[in-house]
């Protein structure tokens, strides 16, 4: 769980960095992406801590989520601003998804994850209701576009998880 959650992490703080080297810096949506960075920063933060604390092997695949990540938030940047919201809409949809999966595995055997766990799982919905209203779902293509952010962010955690 930590490895993958602390990739996923790292990934999400590589999206929303190559959304802000493309977005005009004061525009709405950099400002908006610029908060969530910084929350993302302070989940990244938290799961390195527990990684090393706890001695868990951080996935061998973060070079390829330091480049995929900033190449999906760049691209989605580069499309519009109301795409680089469909991004966020989609990943922490999935990531919701996830992070539910996780404290229903968890149950009640390691209290301080789930409660780490449960506290961003609030922040990520937050970002996913924050890119929806501001316009996340009226993006030309969205239903393709979050559909394909999807699956991949599926695929980066069934290899985190092994790798």
């Amino acid at each position: 769980m930590l490895r993958v959650n602390q990739a996923g992490e790292y990934g999400a703080t590589r999206i929303y960095a190559g959304q802000l080297a493309v977005l005009n810096p004061s525009s709405p949506a950099a400002k908006m992406v610029s908060r969530m960075a910084g929350q993302e920063q302070q989940h990244l933060a938290r799961f390195d801590a527990l990684i090393a604390e706890r001695r868990v092997r951080p996935t061998v695949l973060q070079p390829v989520w330091r480049v995929a990540g900033f190449a999906l938030g760049a691209a989605t940047a580069l499309m519009s601003e109301r795409a680089a919201m469909a991004c966020t809409d989609a990943v922490e949809t999935e990531i919701d998804r996830h992070y539910s999966a996780q404290l229903d595995e968890l149950g009640e055997e390691d209290p301080e994850l789930a409660a780490d766990i449960r506290r961003f799982q609030e922040e990520e919905l937050e970002h996913r209701d924050t890119a929806r209203a501001a316009g996340s779902e009226n993006t030309v293509g969205y239903p393709i576009l979050t559909a394909a952010i999807r699956a991949g962010c599926r695929a980066a955690i069934s290899l985190s998880k092994r790798f």
